[in-house]
């Protein structure tokens, strides 16, 4: 039996084969190059006076992402972090799942948001970006089919496809591959 043990973003330090969206904060900004400057936005006749667009650049994928809606640079920061730790859930696959396996494949931090076969995370919530990679990676690997994945994660398919569909690209993301194996889009 193989375990994945994501951390949630306030943990300690990653684990061995952790996906990068579950690492903790300043784990995560060792593999990102930040950069700042100026782009449109709120903010009046001062806006474009000051540079608070913050940009981000993980580079060992080429994942980037930005944020420049707030007024100040640190806000823009925290929602170009949290942006992309949901990018890296969405397009980064690591995290090795079993192909042959239907042992348990879960986390600790699954098992404890995913309950009676229901799981219960807001899309808000610090620990989505983990448990949306956990959950797109035993999707990858369970050849993209809701009821085989469900099965691994010990909840329904209904849950599954609800739970990824909170996060939009992430469920463009999976029908794509859906697709490109000629299998019907999800609803």
């Amino acid at each position: 039996m193989h375990e994945l043990r994501p951390q949630s973003p306030s943990g300690a330090s990653p684990q061995p084969g952790a996906h990068p969206a579950s690492w903790p904060e300043a784990e995560l900004l060792k593999s990102v190059r930040v950069s700042r400057g100026r782009d449109g936005g709120p903010g009046g006749q001062n806006r474009n006076k000051v540079e608070t667009k913050i940009t981000l650049l993980h580079t060992p994928t080429g994942i980037e992402t930005h944020a420049s809606e707030r007024r100040s640079a640190e806000e823009n920061r925290k929602v170009a972090i949290r942006r992309l730790r949901l990018a890296l859930a969405t397009q980064h696959r690591c995290s090795p799942v079993p192909r042959d396996s239907f042992g348990d494949v879960t986390s600790d931090l699954w098992r404890s948001r995913c309950r009676d076969g229901r799981i219960t995370c807001s899309p808000d919530h610090a620990d989505y970006p983990s448990l949306l990679a956990e959950a797109l990676d035993v999707v990858e690997v369970s050849g993209y089919d809701p009821k085989v994945a469900a099965l691994r994660l010990s909840c329904s398919a209904s849950q599954l496809i609800k739970f990824v569909k909170d996060h939009p690209a992430a469920f463009e993301h999976w029908n794509r591959n859906r697709e490109r194996r000629g299998l019907h889009p999800l609803k």
